[in-house]
């Protein structure tokens, strides 16, 4: 398309039409993205902007790499769909690399992060109900926990905001503060199904789970036959430096959710986790209709390539520390941050006294300077940047968040 084309294609829609058309559930920014290309986005004005939020840690090797167009393009002469009648190569190739690369043994392909979690939810109700413990139903899940928008699994998470108003919810939660051995050790018995957390939260604030309460969920799990389900939705696929992060805590899981960063942008989810376990899942019990589609699959495998590599993995642990110095730095010149905490390129910097409560202003300032951030909350600051971007574009993008930042001192 030539320049007048573009511009009279941009006129077709604006912010405003997403008032007009759309279900008023989201409050986008004013700015509607255009195109992208590595770590930087344009809008439809044409203005260029630094990427430090991925689509909320989505884009997980930047916009439109080239390796991921070129295996949505010859997938898409090939095979769109064959629906679960049927497998497809792609699926199956995905699948093996997961099995080879971690602790699975079978693997379950859904959409998104919710249904990946709905799946493994399901399927540790269904272990414990298939070996004759159909009274051991509860889980244990955390506050301020994000796992999905499902019913299940807006359940699961440990924030009521998000399911105020949907009630009667699912039964055979409980809820614990994150991070709390001893709250863990009072409440976990035999009637237990399963522990459900995320290794570093994400909506609730970018908090790591501690080493010590990583383990004590795993031996208070083998102690009484709980199963212990980690939700790496959001750190998974190499975001934290390792592929997954209980990698990095040395505890290995018995069913593990991942979806955002694993499709780089195209939507897919996966739900891995144990032969054993997964045996109880015969046909009938679950499914999916795009679950493993061709499409979402040949990308996916191109992501999972890219991601797992050691350069990739490499560059996330030199650009984390980077990324860390360079926000404690303005943190304590300007007086904004108490805390910058996280793992990897998924970093939270919770915002002083001063600045309770201003999260979504200092998104906004950001956009205003050319730079795409993230808010966890109202109180902390979530940095998700694309896991090959290179030295240069994050000393850039801090600059810009630097100037954002003297707007609102």
């Amino acid at each position: 398309m030539n320049a007048a084309t573009d511009a009279a294609h941009a006129a077709e829609v604006t912010r405003e039409t997403f008032n007009d058309v759309m279900v008023p559930n989201y409050n986008p920014v004013a700015i509607v993205p255009d195109r992208g290309e590595g770590s930087r986005l344009w809008d439809t004005s044409g203005r260029e902007y630094i990427d430090f939020a991925a689509g909320i840690a989505v884009s997980a090797v930047g916009h439109c790499h080239p390796k991921l167009v070129a295996a949505l393009e010859e997938q898409a002469r090939k095979l769109w769909h064959v629906s679960n009648l049927f497998t497809n190569e792609p699926a199956l190739r995905l699948a093996k690399k997961f099995c080879a690369a971690t602790f699975a043994e079978r693997v379950f392909f859904a959409n998104s992060g919710a249904e990946a979690n709905e799946a493994a939810l399901k399927l540790a109700r269904k272990y414990q109900s298939a070996h004759g413990r159909g009274d051991k139903i509860e889980i244990i899940a955390f506050e301020q926990a994000f796992h999905g928008r499902t019913l299940f699994t807006v359940t699961a998470g440990g924030q009521p905001k998000y399911a105020e108003g949907f009630g009667p919810l699912p039964g055979g939660f409980t809820h614990l503060p994150f991070n709390d051995v001893a709250a863990l050790e009072a409440q976990i018995s035999d009637k237990t199904c399963a522990v459900f957390l995320e290794p570093l939260q994400g909506e609730g604030g970018v908090r790591p789970a501690s080493p010590e309460f990583m383990q004590a969920c795993r031996e208070l799990c083998d102690k009484h036959g709980a199963l212990l389900i980690l939700d790496e939705v959001q750190c998974g696929n190499g975001r934290v430096g390792q592929l997954f992060a209980y990698q990095h805590y040395g505890v290995v899981p018995d069913i593990l959710s991942t979806a955002k960063g694993m499709g780089g942008g195209f939507p897919i989810a996966a739900m891995l986790t144990k032969a054993a376990i997964a045996e109880c899942f015969v046909p009938g019990t679950h499914g999916s209709t795009y679950g493993g589609n061709p499409l979402g699959c040949a990308v996916a495998e191109a992501v999972f390539d890219l991601v797992s590599a050691p350069s990739t993995l490499a560059n996330v642990t030199a650009r984390s520390e980077q990324l860390r110095a360079g926000l404690l730095a303005l943190g304590e010149k300007y007086g904004v941050f108490t805390e910058v905490r996280g793992l990897g390129l998924l970093m939270g910097a919770e915002l002083s006294e001063k600045y309770a409560g201003r999260a979504r202003d200092v998104v906004t300032a950001s956009l205003n300077h050319g730079l795409l951030v993230l808010n966890a909350g109202f109180d902390v600051m979530r940095f998700a940047p694309p896991l090959l971007i290179s030295e240069s574009e994050l000393t850039e993008g801090l600059a810009r968040f630097e100037q954002s930042l003297k707007t609102l001192v």
